[in-house]
């Protein structure tokens, strides 16, 4: 798998968006990152699945796949090295993260500024 690949998988989402994230290229669904490319370094991307998933996926491709190191790791961000790892595998990870993402209330950046519940006496 290329980064080029990569991108044209997670961009091949219903409503999925590139955007930038720590310096990394991100995809997102519903302002939600669901992955990224390029980290920790340009052989890998990242999906966010849930810890679940990323168990499941890890032992079905121990060796493309592994959890990111500390809390994200344990969050569900799991590690996808590139070029060990096919179109196949690739598009089920992405799959699993849209769908989480999605499934997910909006972040409070996207959301609309709240109205006061009561007026001010």
């Amino acid at each position: 798998m290329t980064p080029a690949g990569f991108r044209r998988l997670a961009l091949a989402l219903e409503g999925a968006v590139e955007q930038a994230h720590h310096g990394h290229p991100d995809f997102r669904v519903g302002s939600r990152v669901f992955a990224t490319l390029g980290y920790p370094d340009r052989k890998h991307g990242m999906v966010a699945l849930t810890p679940d998933q990323q168990r499941d996926y890890v032992k079905k491709h121990a060796t493309a796949a592994a959890p990111v190191n500390g809390n994200w790791g344990a969050q569900g961000a799991t590690l996808v090295r590139l070029d060990r790892i096919n179109a196949e595998a690739l598009s089920e990870a992405l799959t699993l993260a849209w769908q989480t993402a999605r499934a997910k209330e909006p972040t409070r950046s996207s959301r609309s500024p709240r109205k006061a519940s009561h007026a001010k006496r």
